[in-house]
């Protein structure tokens, strides 16, 4: 079929590369503008476009789908589909009953679970079993549209925010190709979402990853994978960010650790100067036990054990190399002053 892409991230260009290889004719890659990044603000070009111009396919980049230049230009194609992967814009009418097969958008959830957006994130930090994605034709709506095929992934104990994107990338670039072939030869079938059942995410920012000790040290470890590689989980250690790339709910402490910690509570409550540094001592964010190769935190609920962090101005590192150059003490308060 004769296809125009629209894509933008790195999830997209796995489903543009796919229907390059698969003898697809992509006669134009739609994206986002440009952006500055970094210190010297160059100019950076989104991944689509450099995938795009690296297999000879013209890049169109228009800063609103909805003006009349831009789909008087789309127009002139003549697409049979138009195939919607993380393009970041909400198509106008004009341009979803453009093509012979409508526009056809690959989305990484199980609609109408997560609709909206980085549901990729959203499975990890909510603590998703199972997530996938979905190919669906597309409508006016954000992720309404009738669905067509699905594919089912099953998260592992440790599955990150990236590990997860590339896994759902590689499906979605597959089951877009199957779904392109059901549309052509008339078995694709069309199914209404029950939008009663519909969930919707929210943007990822970066302040969602400060760490609020008060929470539990289970849901403190989702938000650790769910936020790698971006834009991270993060704390305060005397007055700098110290990102954690990696944690662990906390086993129960050893029988001697125990007793401290018990002597600790004990203590909670008598008067003086002993029962306010006990109370300290088991705050959530307060650092619950130190070892030359391990820290643990106090949380709401439970211990959270960093494995692998990042201080500010400093590489990232496992636990134990930290703590070879930084000494952190128990009872050591993290988050801001």
């Amino acid at each position: 079929m004769k296809v125009i892409f629209m894509g933008t991230p790195d999830f997209s260009v796995g489903t543009l590369e796919a229907l390059i290889e698969s003898g697809h004719e992509v006669v134009l890659a739609v994206t986002q503008p440009d952006k500055p990044k970094g210190r010297g603000k160059a100019m950076q070009f989104p991944p689509v476009k450099e995938a795009a111009l690296a297999h000879g396919i013209e890049v169109y980049q228009p800063k609103r789908v909805r003006e009349q230049d831009c789909i008087q230009y789309l127009r002139r194609y003549e697409a049979d589909i138009i195939v919607v992967v993380a393009f970041g814009q909400i198509l106008p009418r004009e341009i979803l009953e453009m093509p012979r097969y409508g526009c056809i958008n690959v989305h990484a959830s199980l609609l109408p679970k997560y609709r909206g957006a980085a549901p990729i994130q959203w499975a990890v930090i909510n603590g998703e079993q199972v997530t996938g994605v979905t190919t669906m034709r597309m409508d006016e709506g954000l992720d309404t549209g009738d669905m067509i095929l699905k594919e089912e992934v099953r998260l592992t104990a440790q599955e990150t925010g990236g590990s997860l994107f590339d896994r759902l990338a590689q499906t979605g670039a597959e089951l877009c190709l199957r779904t392109l072939t059901a549309i052509e030869d008339g078995t694709a079938v069309y199914t209404p979402q029950n939008h009663d059942l519909a969930t919707h995410t929210t943007m990822i920012k970066k302040q969602l990853g400060e760490i609020d000790w008060q929470k539990p040290a289970q849901e403190l470890e989702r938000l650790v994978r769910g936020l790698n590689p971006w834009p991270s989980a993060y704390t305060f250690l005397n007055g700098k960010t110290l990102k954690i790339w990696k944690a662990a709910v906390a086993e129960q402490p050893g029988q001697e650790e125990a007793r401290n910690l018990q002597n600790v509570r004990e203590q909670v409550g008598k008067p003086g100067s002993e029962a306010r540094q006990a109370t300290i001592k088991i705050e959530p964010g307060s650092v619950a036990w130190v070892t030359k190769d391990s820290l643990t935190v106090q949380t709401g609920q439970g211990l959270l054990e960093l494995l692998e962090v990042q201080l500010e101005g400093k590489k990232r590192m496992t636990i134990d190399a930290f703590l070879r150059g930084f000494t952190v003490d128990k009872g050591c308060r993290l988050g801001k002053e």
